[in-house]
């Protein structure tokens, strides 16, 4: 795997990305690039043989805010329609859990948010737990939850509600 530096203007998004960073999020993405672009060099963006990107689209959306000229690329050859499409989303798709417990107690929380990472806000135990209606504050979501019997039946329903175009998270329990 060979990484090459690039102009930014000659790498392209993709435009079947199918997956998005936005506001907080992606003001939180732009910072990282400015504050530690070296990762960019050890996690490069990877483009098909039209130097179009299959992964990274937000990465390089966040460098073009950042200011940046140049970008480090993998080149990928020889992959079918169907395997840039699979890399697109293979991607993105978040496996594993986090360990809250050694989070909380081995690393700064804040930090961890600066980072991107959703930290759950953990009440202290002096806070007041009184119940309010906060009814009025929560947009109407309509969700379904689906029981898979493993891993790979969560994966492959994960990737057919996807390619249909609902928008899915994957949890595990």
């Amino acid at each position: 795997m060979q990484v090459n530096k690039v102009k930014i203007s000659e790498v392209k998004n993709n435009p079947k990305n199918p997956r998005l960073i936005k506001d907080d999020k992606f003001r939180k993405l732009v910072k990282s690039i400015q504050e530690f672009p070296q990762m960019l060099e050890l996690r490069p963006i990877v483009v098909d043989e039209n130097n179009i990107v299959l992964g990274g689209n937000m990465r390089l959306k966040a460098c073009k805010e950042a200011g940046l000229k140049e970008v480090y690329i993998v080149k990928t050859e020889n992959l079918t329609e169907q395997q840039k499409d699979e890399f697109i989303v293979k991607d993105n798709v978040g496996f594993g859990e986090w360990d809250w417990d050694m989070l909380a107690n081995e690393w700064d929380t804040e930090k961890l948010d600066e980072w991107g990472l959703d930290v759950p806000k953990m009440l202290d135990a002096d806070e007041d737990l009184e119940l309010k209606d906060l009814s009025s504050t929560i947009d109407n979501l309509y969700r379904i939850e689906i029981v898979c019997k493993d891993e790979e039946h969560q994966e492959n329903t994960y990737n057919k509600l996807i390619e249909q175009g609902y928008e899915c998270r994957l949890l595990t329990l």
